[in-house]
């Protein structure tokens, strides 16, 4: 299994269910929400940066609903206080 490396420096096994529930809240369906985690999983090195993830995630929404990209920022900024 992946190990996804945060923004603290701590490392976590990847769980493909936050990308599923991130997608999901930026306006993607379930279906294509689980699609977008299997496609991230199957291309993924065994470490990487979580910010790393965020990109492909982020470019996996775009190619299929450039809204949806739109509505992650959104979130990150108000929620996460995250600003690009």
């Amino acid at each position: 299994m992946p190990s996804i490396i945060k923004r603290n420096g701590e490392e976590e096994g990847f769980i493909p269910e936050k990308i599923v529930v991130s997608c999901i809240k930026a306006g993607a369906p379930p279906s294509i929400a689980r699609e977008i985690a299997k496609e991230v999983e199957s291309i993924i090195p065994d470490k990487i940066e979580s910010k790393e993830v965020r990109k492909i995630v982020l470019e996996a929404l775009e190619k299929r609903n450039p809204k949806w990209v739109e509505n992650w920022k959104i979130y990150d900024k108000a929620v996460k206080k995250r600003f690009e």
